[in-house]
């Protein structure tokens, strides 16, 4: 039997590294056993396909023969793709920040043989240096002190695991209000950068749920600060180098305080939030800059992150040949001899130089050149951008994250719904009825939704996030399409979670479900990270279905997640925006009800009229006159005026008048 046992995985992350020398084996009871057996301790070690830091220390060190045979003889080594594996990573994030450690990618985490973590870091250099020792010197310390040492890893190992049960644990509270939500606006802004946006300096992260939290406070108060610090941040990232000018799609962050200068690789989710940002401020800000970014981004997901299946891919690298950034970069020679006598003002728009603004090379943006100019200048500029698009598309392509998971697919799913109703593309639609089938029928295995997808094989208990994503696409579809087969799956799928996930003690969710094998911890999270938590995506898919059914137990779900985390903002509000973002939704959904019949022109020029609106809180259903509304719903009994398509803007128990005219309707929606 081969000794690296990578090959039969699908993870693209796990197949780069099939051919190490090292004796990889997958996550697993077999791993485990062997700990057992032979008695050596776990080297395990977690990152991701897209990683610019994990392929340096698999070319420095797990490409290396001589470092690849120390591993083997002293470990049991076992390789996990984080994305797949959310849950494990957590854990392991969590044991390595118990050692005064601030965590990150590679993870390298020693544990004993029932994988109770007892030492850890991250990136290791192959010979002593950065202020870090040599990887080969630490396998050996820690290998000698797992075996002469017992008592000090069992020392470890306990303090740790006891440490650990701290991650399902949280600071529960009551309501949360209006005052305490405007008062974490007011706090917010404070820490945005009013002239290149974002918060804080380098390096710079696009936080759209922050963003979104300050833009429903400007909706909520009409406080101008609110609205300039996201219109500043989204002015600045979709003019700066963290966005694609020739493809498309915003990468993952900025590695200096003025979006410049990317951290290259571009990942699903990110997109996906900035598309429903972007999209929501449009809508009120008409900005063509905002239009344009949608449509470029959107399209790159439709043409470059498609799998054939109809679900979407994860992620593209920062490297390409090795080196980082070099698909995306150019130099001046390359875009005089490209462009020709075009050159010059595009050099000028994108701050391309002789000497660079990068490493000695070039990353287009237009950070000083903000505004578009006028027209004949832009659609000159555009067919610039095609040309060199037609030479990097020559170049060798970063690689792909082919991988398709549930939760990433979801959020990509609801922005595609969102954005297709905002700016009347019918396709974009399309293309999320056809990943939700993807996920729906090809993800689920037994009745329950798994997390990865990848050549066929569909892998991994699904998360939480999972669900909470899904559910939320579902919501999404089914006020786009009318058809209550989403809801129902939405309410299908909560129920799974409030079966498999639900911690009956504390309130919440825990990440992992309770059948999820070879955890030795659970944890519970309301922190928003890179991607939204599920608990606070949760209370806005409670909310809604609350609101479309009126069925009470949902919104007593959603109000259980409240209390159980709500304690949280006295400690730090930061982390907490898709909480309070959905706790909005609670107290202020703006249930919009038409009585009228789907594709006819007055039902859909009152939907024109919807969408044409930034309503976060928007809760949108249309009902045929013979139908009947939930008996609870504010609505309930209102029918046409005139026989004519009719509108009703209610929130909490509190209906305007029948609007039939598409300019009543707006003017009524002016007002929330």
């Amino acid at each position: 039997m081969t000794q690296n046992r990578l090959a039969d995985e699908t993870s693209p992350y796990l197949l780069q590294h099939q051919d190490n020398p090292v004796h990889w084996r997958p996550w697993g009871d077999d791993a485990f056993e062997d700990a057992k057996s032979t008695g050596k301790p776990i080297l395990l070690s977690i990152g991701y396909a897209a990683c610019h830091w994990c392929h340096v220390m698999a070319h420095e060190s797990f490409e290396d023969p001589e470092i690849a045979a120390v591993m083997n003889e002293l470990f049991i080594n076992i390789k996990v793709d984080r994305e797949e594996r959310p849950d494990i990573d957590t854990i392991y994030q969590a044991s390595l920040q118990m050692l005064g450690e601030q965590g990150g990618w590679p993870l390298t985490v020693f544990l004993n043989h029932d994988g109770e973590p007892f030492w850890g870091g991250t990136y290791f250099p192959p010979t002593p240096r950065f202020g870090r020792p040599g990887f080969p010197q630490v396998l050996q310390g820690i290998a000698n002190v797992y075996r002469d040492e017992p008592d000090r890893v069992k020392n470890n190992t306990d303090a740790m695991k006891e440490g650990l049960q701290s991650l399902s644990q949280a600071e529960p509270g009551g309501d949360i209000t209006i005052e305490t939500m405007n008062a974490a606006a007011e706090r917010l802004v404070r820490e945005v950068d009013m002239v290149h946006g974002g918060v804080g300096g380098a390096p710079k992260f696009p936080q759209p749920s922050f963003f979104d939290q300050l833009w429903r406070a400007w909706k909520r108060t009409q406080r101008p600060e609110y609205r300039d610090a996201v219109l500043t941040t989204l002015n600045q990232m979709c003019q700066g180098g963290i966005y694609d000018h020739l493809r498309g799609g915003f990468a993952r962050y900025s590695v200096d305080n003025r979006w410049l200068a990317p951290h290259f690789e571009k990942m699903l989710y990110d997109n996906a939030q900035l598309v429903d940002l972007l999209t929501l401020v449009w809508q009120e800000t008409r900005d063509p800059l905002y239009c344009e970014r949608v449509g470029e981004t959107i399209d790159w997901v439709l043409n470059d992150m498609t799998d054939p299946e109809g679900g979407f891919a994860s992620s593209l690298d920062a490297d390409s040949e090795g080196e980082e950034g070099k698909f995306c970069v150019w130099s001046e020679a390359e875009i005089d001899q490209t462009l020709g006598e075009n050159a010059v003002l595009f050099k000028e728009i994108y701050d391309v130089s002789v000497d660079g603004n990068w490493e000695n090379t070039n990353i287009l943006n237009r950070l000083h050149a903000l505004r578009p100019g006028p027209p004949a200048r832009e659609e000159m500029l555009a067919k610039c951008r095609a040309t060199l698009l037609d030479i990097r598309r020559k170049r060798v392509q970063p690689g792909k994250d082919d991988k398709i998971l549930a939760d990433w697919n979801g959020m990509m799913i609801a922005a595609l719904v969102n954005a297709g109703l905002a700016f009347e593309e019918p396709d974009w639609i399309a293309a999320a009825v056809r990943a939700f089938s993807f996920v729906r029928n090809t993800m689920t295995v037994d009745g329950r939704l798994r997390h990865s997808w990848r050549a066929g094989k569909s892998n991994h208990p699904a998360t939480l996030d999972d669900y909470a994503n899904m559910s939320r696409a579902a919501l999404s579809l089914n006020e786009a399409t009318g058809d209550t087969a989403y809801r129902d799956a939405a309410i299908e799928w909560t129920n799974i979670v409030e079966k498999h996930y639900r911690d009956p003690k504390n309130g919440g969710y825990f990440l992992a479900a309770d059948d999820t094998p070879n955890l030795i911890a659970q944890s519970k999270s309301v922190v928003d990270n890179a991607v939204p938590a599920g608990n606070g995506t949760l209370v806005g898919v409670f909310g809604r279905l609350f609101y479309l059914t009126g069925d009470v137990q949902f919104l007593e779900r959603a109000r259980r997640i409240i209390f159980a985390f709500s304690g949280e903002l006295s400690r730090n509000i930061f982390p907490l925006a898709t909480l309070i973002n959905s706790n909005d939704l609670i107290l202020h959904g703006v249930q919009i009800v038409i009585i009228g019949h789907r594709g006819e022109a007055e039902t859909d020029t009152l939907l024109r009229v919807i969408y044409d609106n930034s309503l976060p809180n928007r809760i949108v259903s249309v009902f045929t006159p013979t139908e009947t509304l939930p008996q609870s719903h504010p609505a309930f009994g209102k029918g046409q005026l005139d026989k004519k398509a009719t509108a009703y803007v209610c929130e909490g128990q509190v209906c305007s008048l029948p609007l039939a005219k598409p300019e009543e309707l707006r003017a009524e929606l002016a007002t929330r």
